[in-house]
């Protein structure tokens, strides 16, 4: 059933691709077209990146551990994504004129933001294979995954940087992120002044700090 339910799941996940060409090919993306594509696939990033972010609390709250299986689907779909919106700018918009997109990188903090955010996925996306995590390990390959923060971090920026007037769409994913990363920073807490509070010399009042 698990396997039905993440061939369902995926062609969902490329849902969002579909409904963009289907309105590029109806003529229905408006008098900007290269605006709303890069938008478009901008949130899809953003919301896949928010989602695979939400996989490890949601299955720790609701005890429903098999739903780690589609964690690193929903990653490389949000490298997808991102991927789609990086070849929009750089294609669409600047028809692959690098000096143009120096000076935008430099120039315009809120590419150097998105820019960053994009390059921080790529690592994640290569190694995101069972190869790579027995090449790395587990543990290197856990703190090297926990580049997914910073790329959202990142994004979210860069979202916020771009929108000149209405804030609410970025600060709704700014808000999505700060639970997400609070959760986390909850759980360390926890665990963190846990392991303080262990005493491991019998009949003596001795605290032991580990780590």
């Amino acid at each position: 059933m698990n396997r039905w339910f993440k061939v369902v799941l995926f062609v969902a996940c490329l849902g969002p691709l579909a409904r963009l060409g289907w309105k590029a090919y109806g003529g229905l993306l408006g008098a900007n077209p290269i605006e709303v594509i890069t938008h478009s696939t901008g949130d899809w990033t953003l919301i896949f990146l928010c989602v695979t972010l939400s996989v490890t609390p949601l299955r720790m709250l609701t005890r429903q551990f098999w739903l780690i299986r589609f964690r690193r689907m929903f990653g490389l779909f949000a490298m997808f994504y991102g991927l789609l919106h990086f070849m929009t700018y750089i294609w669409l918009d600047k028809f692959f004129d690098i000096h143009e997109m120096v000076k935008d990188v430099v120039k315009r903090p809120f590419i150097t933001m998105g820019f960053t955010a994009f390059v921080l996925m790529i690592p994640l996306a290569v190694t995101s294979t069972r190869e790579w995590i027995r090449r790395l390990g587990g543990r290197k390959w856990n703190l090297l995954h926990r580049l997914i923060y910073f790329s959202a971090v990142a994004g979210v920026i860069h979202y916020l940087w771009l929108v000149k007037k209405d804030l609410t769409k970025p600060l709704e994913y700014a808000a999505v992120l700060a639970v997400l990363l609070g959760y986390r920073l909850a759980v360390w807490a926890i665990e963190y002044f846990s392991s303080r509070r262990r005493t491991v010399v019998p009949g003596k009042r001795v605290e032991v700090v580990e780590g």
